[in-house]
C-alpha cells in the first residue's frame, strides 16, 4: 500500500442548496488537512464548464458528481464513496453505503429526496 497523499477531487456540488452547503462545511470540518485534496466547485450557473468535463448540467443537479486525479467522473453513491473513503472517520460511513442493498435503498432515497428539493424550489 502507498504512503503517498490521494490526488485531488473536484466535487461538483449545488452550491444554491442549502443542504448541500451545510454538507460540504460538515465534510471540510471532518476531513481536516485532508480536506486541501479537495476543491469543491459550485455548478450553479456553470453549464458550459460542466458540459466540457463531460457532466450533463441536469444531471450534475440531480447527482453529486466527483472527478478524480485521473480524471474518471463519479457519481451519486460512488462520488459519496470515493469523497468519504478520503477521511478516516468517514471509511465505515463509505463502506457501509456502499453494501449492495444498503446503497440501492440509499440511492432511491436520495433521488427522492433531491426530486423534491428541486421542485420546491422550482429548479426543475
Amino acid at each position: 500500500m502507498s504512503n503517498s497523499a490521494p490526488g485531488k477531487l473536484i466535487v461538483y456540488y449545488d452550491g444554491s442548496c442549502p443542504g448541500c452547503v451545510s454538507d460540504r462545511r460538515r465534510y471540510e470540518r471532518l476531513a481536516g488537512r485532508r480536506g486541501d485534496s479537495v476543491e469543491w466547485l459550485d455548478i450553479t450557473g456553470r453549464d458550459d464548464e460542466l458540459r466540457q468535463a463531460g457532466i450533463d448540467p441536469m444531471a450534475a443537479l440531480q447527482e453529486l458528481h466527483v472527478k478524480d486525479q485521473h480524471g474518471a467522473i463519479h457519481r451519486e453513491m460512488d462520488a459519496y464513496i470515493l469523497l468519504m473513503s478520503r477521511v478516516p472517520i468517514l471509511r465505515p460511513v463509505a463502506w457501509l453505503i456502499g453494501l449492495p442493498g444498503l446503497r440501492a435503498m440509499l440511492s432511491w432515497g436520495y433521488h427522492v429526496w433531491v426530486q423534491r428539493r428541486l421542485q420546491r424550489t422550482n429548479r426543475l
